[in-house]
């Protein structure tokens, strides 16, 4: 059964609770799978400018790219609880872009919550106004990848004394502001930790260690899509890059050779019906 945004609260309060476990999907295929496979929470993120769309950042992602993939993944997993990010540019202008932006995706998709980076003001009067309206958000402390060049790049936040509280100050007025969990990025394993202890919403670690209430992985990352690239905060449970380059080189190597299509892929005609063409 679909988890409910007050069982999603319950899990960081109840100390037997199980951490949550939450993956990105982008397709019909990938929430399908997510779902066959027992997860908690599936993020259509704006990753998928990254992993699917190629760009070299999230920053070029629309409104537009964000609905057409949560519309397949809702397809592909109509069971579990799907939140979409809200793309940069699209709630950071005000609370009426940001509740236009937020009802236009739950409408589209059938989302059933949305993710915001940050804690700035406009952000924070934002989760205001779409919780108050019914719409469930989850916030983004730490690591910010929207606006990662002003944060310096994609460096781990929260190391000095002044930057580790404003990740803990950036995460307890997310909920304050009425967010009902919050992704830690890429911030030290003992912060999170802390963090983790003084809120009352789960938080959901990527890059945050083992102490948060959840965790959460880009599903490209866990499955090894690409070949080649490791990185600290994942960990790759499989090859998917490796074994799907050599399929597509052992067909490659049939067709050339011959032996694809072979008989068995092969449809027949009676020789009467063929004679006719004659």
């Amino acid at each position: 059964m679909k988890l409910t945004v007050p069982q999603i609260i319950a899990a960081a309060q109840s100390p037997d609770a199980a951490p949550l476990v939450m993956v990105t999907a982008y397709d019909y295929p990938g929430a399908q799978h997510a779902q066959n496979a027992g997860v908690d929470l599936i993020l259509v993120g704006d990753s998928l400018g990254n992993v699917v769309l190629g760009y070299d950042s999230t920053a070029p992602v629309r409104l537009t790219d964000i609905a057409h993939h949560a519309r397949a993944a809702r397809r592909g997993a109509p069971d579990t609880f799907l939140i979409t990010d809200l793309p940069f540019g699209t709630y950071q202008t005000g609370v009426q872009d940001a509740m236009r932006s937020a009802v236009y995706l739950i409408q589209e998709t059938g989302a059933d919550a949305v993710k915001m980076e940050g804690s700035s003001p406009e952000v924070l009067e934002a989760t205001r106004t779409l919780t108050r309206n019914g719409v469930p958000v989850m916030g983004h402390v730490g690591l910010l990848p929207q606006t990662a060049t002003a944060q310096g790049g994609m460096k781990v936040q929260g190391r000095d004394e002044a930057s580790a509280k404003q990740v803990l100050d950036a995460a307890l007025s997310v909920q304050e502001a009425g967010a009902f969990a919050v992704v830690l990025e890429a911030i030290p394993a003992r912060l999170a930790r802390v963090v983790s202890e003084r809120l009352q919403i789960p938080t959901i670690g990527i890059g945050a260690g083992p102490y948060c209430k959840g965790q959460v992985l880009v599903t490209h990352d866990l499955l090894g899509v690409y070949e080649g690239q490791h990185k600290k905060i994942a960990k790759r449970y499989a090859e998917v890059g490796q074994i799907s380059t050599q399929a597509i080189r052992e067909y490659a190597a049939e067709v050339r050779g011959g032996q694809f299509p072979a008989k068995e892929n092969s449809f027949v005609i009676k020789d009467d019906v063929l004679d006719k063409l004659y």
